[in-house]
């Protein structure tokens, strides 16, 4: 059984940082990927960013280019999103995702986190 617990979210400022957490367990990452998706209120989860496990090699949605970035630790099996210069248009729930392939579609992901709240005030 995978289970992925993220952490971090919470209420921010524009123009503010936030770093998000998830830590997986149960079956070994090796090959497979992971990142995140966000859903705001009304709107279609989407692709956030995505690292594969194996090179660390990172991709990441056109809106959070230059802001955000995703990283791993492979000895705690736990993936990173450093949110910087945050916009209210970034407010959503955030899901950690992990994939076979590094993916941008949500159809694709194997195992999804709980959900955590990410509030940018204006």
């Amino acid at each position: 059984q995978v289970q992925l617990v993220e952490s971090g979210g919470g209420l921010v400022q524009a123009g503010g940082s936030l770093r998000l957490s998830c830590a997986a367990s149960g079956r070994t990452l090796s090959s497979d990927a992971m990142g995140w998706f966000r859903q705001a209120p009304g709107n279609e989860r989407e692709f956030v960013a995505a690292i594969k496990w194996t090179d660390g090699r990172t991709y990441y949605a056109d809106s959070v280019k230059g802001r955000f970035t995703i990283s791993r630790d492979n000895a705690k099996n736990t993936v990173y999103l450093q949110m910087n210069s945050l916009k209210p248009e970034d407010t959503a729930v955030y899901y950690c995702a992990r994939s076979p392939v590094a993916t941008t579609r949500s159809y694709e992901v194997r195992y999804w986190g709980q959900g955590t709240q990410v509030t940018v005030s204006s």
